[in-house]
């Protein structure tokens, strides 16, 4: 289960001597290895109040993959385990509140928020994989041109809002600010005056969408309900919703098996990405 960013997590393991009795030991250390590759190691109170079952509330400060390392000595003994955060704003295409409510939980029920915001999660990124980004984020790629340069440079993200910046890569290159460029929803990019663009380039952007279209937020719900219902069945919340039709699959999508319902892939079918394009 991700947490969120700020959450103070607790940490646990136990020491067991060789026999597999619980034990506590002459030295506990825990290890906590960052997403950005930095270690910290937290202070461990020893003895532990519970014989053998250590524990430390660490406050997160960083967003992605943590790696969680504990080891002891007399009796010689180790953990490893690992941890997900989620950034300051996670990228959902629905609202947990929205996705709460069209599952059917009563006002007050958060018994399985955690679990719901998950799926969120999921469904944000099979949305977008088919139309492009729908939630608001900056994206940085690099663009090799050729030696005589370019009119035209077209973004692999789309839709585009704005260019930040396309500076070049090598020591001495050109670099465009973004107030120098054009750049319509589909990514293709010119120079104000008219000129031609030298690279390589890093291009700095924006992609997403100000208003998400009512029939991706629709699509987006349907397989929400779809997938609670393959993990539920027909006695958990919402099963109420809708008929037979609504949640069948009746051939898979390329590279998302049958976690898409023909109902939702009908709503997204006016924002379909053109294929190769990602």
């Amino acid at each position: 289960m991700p947490f969120d960013l700020g959450d103070s997590v607790r940490l646990q393991a136990e020491c067991r001597d060789p026999g597999g009795t619980l034990a506590n030991a002459t030295t506990a250390t825990l290890t906590i290895t960052l997403p950005d590759g930095t270690t910290v190691t937290p202070s461990v109170t020893n003895p532990p109040s519970d014989t053998g079952v250590y524990s430390v509330d660490y406050p997160t400060v960083q967003a992605g993959r943590h790696g969680v390392r504990w080891t002891f000595t007399t009796p010689a003994a180790a953990y490893t385990d690992m941890l997900d955060v989620r950034p300051a704003a996670p990228q959902l295409i629905l609202s947990l509140a929205d996705g709460r409510r069209h599952l059917r939980y009563a006002a007050g029920d958060t018994s399985d928020d955690e679990q719901i915001r998950e799926w969120l999660e999921s469904i944000t990124e099979l949305v977008e994989a088919l139309c492009g980004p729908c939630v608001r984020r900056t994206v940085v790629e690099d663009h090799t041109i050729s030696s005589g340069g370019t009119y035209e440079l077209a973004l692999r993200r789309t839709p585009v809002l704005a260019v930040t910046s396309a500076a070049g890569i090598l020591t001495g290159g050109p670099t465009y600010a973004g107030a120098s460029l054009d750049v319509d929803s589909n990514g293709i990019i010119r120079r104000l005056d008219g000129g031609r663009l030298y690279g390589p380039l890093r291009v700095t952007y924006t992609v997403g969408r100000v208003i998400i279209p009512a029939n991706l937020s629709s699509a987006a719900r349907i397989i929400l309900q779809h997938l609670w219902r393959t993990q539920y069945g027909a006695s958990r919340a919402g099963a109420g919703i809708g008929g037979g039709d609504d949640f069948s699959v009746t051939e898979p999508v390329t590279g998302f098996g049958y976690a898409i319902p023909n109902r939702a892939m009908q709503l997204m079918e006016p924002h379909r990405l053109p294929p190769g394009v990602a």
